[in-house]
């Protein structure tokens, strides 16, 4: 059996290779600080799982956690010189030179999930399942990724594999911090939900609300979605306490939705959130740096006028086919 596991554990090994790498590059001037950094993050996925399955204490992790903030919080996370890399004239020769080509390996990681998460279930060798159950979209994911490399070296005929390594590596430290940031805003969600935070939401709405109101629940729930997420720049931080509030207690429990439906979309609000806000740094910011953009908006005014009109239609679906 394939276990989702294992690509945590890949990830791991990958963060604890650029650790090492940074540690070895004497043009960065925090080479050593940079790469704790990369070492702790690859650490804290394989001792996740220790944890999770009870066989280690949970505190170091949250140390580990803590060092990790307060190296990207007090600056000691810099960028050196990846040598064994293209420079940017290179990259703009191969791309003139590969065109369209260079956006199979992209669009292969869709279509290679979405075939795991909806063939994936029903393989099975020997009478077992072949991917583990519950997590064939996350496999799926993974496994997609890694066949991605694969074409890519492929495509731009590439034959040792230090190419995707060095390269990884580069691009790893141009997003600095930022890589983090959607685990520790998956992180903060599920802190506010324990803490309540979604059942006060919950109760303030049912008293504002008018009485039966299908379209105003649908759309505090859409609205609700959205604006947690500019706030958490993550769909995944405002997820759980969004549910909790409105979308199980109303729109599933009182008004008989459809919770697949009104859970997807609601998450595609969350996402137009995603598009509007400079929180969520790694679709935002971070391409802002690798683009050189003059102004750090730039991203988030480009996508305003789709988030806009992609959110209304959210909410009309919802009102319209969930119920």
């Amino acid at each position: 059996m394939i276990k989702a596991e294992w690509f945590y554990w890949l990830i791991a090994a990958f963060f604890l290779v650029v650790g090492f790498m940074v540690m070895q590059d004497r043009s960065n001037l925090k080479r050593y600080t940079s790469g704790a950094f990369w070492g702790l993050l690859g650490i804290c996925f394989p001792y996740a799982g220790f944890v999770q399955s009870g066989h280690a204490p949970a505190w170091p992790l949250g140390v580990a956690v803590i060092l990790i903030a307060v190296l990207a919080g007090t600056g000691q996370l810099k960028t050196g010189t990846a040598e064994r890399t293209t420079t940017p004239e290179q990259r703009e020769g191969l791309a003139a030179r590969f065109g369209n080509k260079l956006f199979i390996p992209v669009l292969a990681i869709p279509v290679i999930t979405a075939l795991f998460a909806t063939v994936g279930p029903d393989i099975e060798i020997g009478g077992r399942p072949l991917l583990e159950a519950g997590n064939e979209t996350v496999i799926g994911l993974g496994a997609s990724a890694v066949i991605a490399v694969l074409i890519g070296m492929w495509v731009l005929r590439t034959r040792k594999l230090s190419v995707p390594l060095h390269e990884g590596r580069r691009l790893t430290e141009n997003i600095g911090w930022a890589a983090v940031l959607p685990q520790l805003l998956a992180m903060l969600g599920l802190v506010f939900a324990t803490a309540g935070v979604g059942d006060a939401i919950g109760d303030s709405a049912q008293n504002i609300l008018p009485s039966g109101s299908l379209l105003a629940a649908v759309v505090v729930y859409c609205f609700g979605m959205t604006i947690f997420t500019v706030i958490m720049g993550n769909a995944f931080a405002a997820f759980p306490v969004m549910t909790a509030a409105i979308g199980y207690p109303l729109l599933i429990q009182h008004f008989d939705g459809n919770a697949a439906l009104v859970f997807a979309v609601g998450m595609l609000c969350g996402y137009c959130g995603t598009l509007c806000t400079p929180m969520a740094a790694n679709f935002n910011i971070v391409p802002v740096a690798l683009l050189r953009l003059k102004n750090d908006y730039s991203v988030i005014r480009a996508q305003i006028p789709t988030a806009l009109p992609l959110w209304v239609c959210n909410v009309a679906i919802v009102y319209y086919f969930a119920f």
